[in-house]
């Protein structure tokens, strides 16, 4: 028979070999949908898209609720870390931050990401393949720092990511991220008429312009 003392330890080490967290308690996206529900759950499964414009370093967050036309902003996030200029994203390891229409699909959820949690946008979409443009795993992501993504910290990143989760797994098809240098207003344009820039700016331009008229993403050709 096992002694009193013995039985101790032995308990004492298989207790120190289970996880002192519950799996709900180690599951980020479980514990953000703790933080998120109490005040977003009745946004949960609509429809949204994200526009950031990286000069004011904003990332707006859009939602379509149910039997309205049009689509409403919900929240604005101030972007923590963003490396570059004003400019597209031209090659792996420039650090820019791309500019374009992108797509997030619910491959693109990263829920262990080294940055809290993450989504990839998409770069490079079809448009900057096109042009040879070149990067990967560009990211919105968590935390205040960030080379060639998009960080807007913890909290922020997990209203971001459950509300784009949301609305993937009720059937959105893809969530739109649209990424502007600056509000592409007529006026600023004729500003930038001499930058290296402006013939891309102007194919982003309609982009801009439709979704400050029609309150809605911009569905680009092809």
């Amino acid at each position: 028979m096992m002694n009193k003392p013995l039985c101790i330890l032995l308990a004492a080490a298989i207790l120190a070999m289970v996880p002192s967290c519950t799996p709900d308690e180690t599951d980020r996206v479980a514990i953000a949908y703790r933080h998120v529900k109490p005040a977003w759950g009745g946004h949960f499964g609509k429809p949204v898209f994200i526009r950031i414009v990286k000069e004011k370093r904003e990332l707006e967050l859009h939602v379509k609720e149910k039997d309205e036309k049009s689509w409403r902003l919900l929240k604005t996030y101030p972007i923590a870390g963003m490396s570059g200029t004003l400019g597209p994203k031209q090659a792996e390891g420039d650090f820019q931050a791309p500019e374009g229409f992108y797509e997030v699909y619910p491959n693109a959820l990263n829920p262990r990401s080294n940055h809290w949690l993450a989504f990839n946008v998409g770069y490079p979409n079809g448009y900057d393949r096109s042009l040879g443009r070149t990067g990967s795993y560009i990211m919105v992501h968590g935390g205040d720092s960030s080379v060639g993504c998009f960080a807007i910290t913890d909290p922020a990143i997990e209203e971001v990511y459950t509300m784009v989760d949301q609305a993937l797994k009720a059937g959105q098809r893809c969530v739109p991220v649209q990424i502007y240098p600056f509000e592409m207003t007529p006026q600023r344009m004729r500003q930038e008429q001499d930058s290296p820039h402006i013939e891309f700016w102007r194919y982003l331009q309609p982009g801009w312009q439709f979704t400050h008229t029609r309150h809605a993403p911009f569905q680009p050709e092809g």
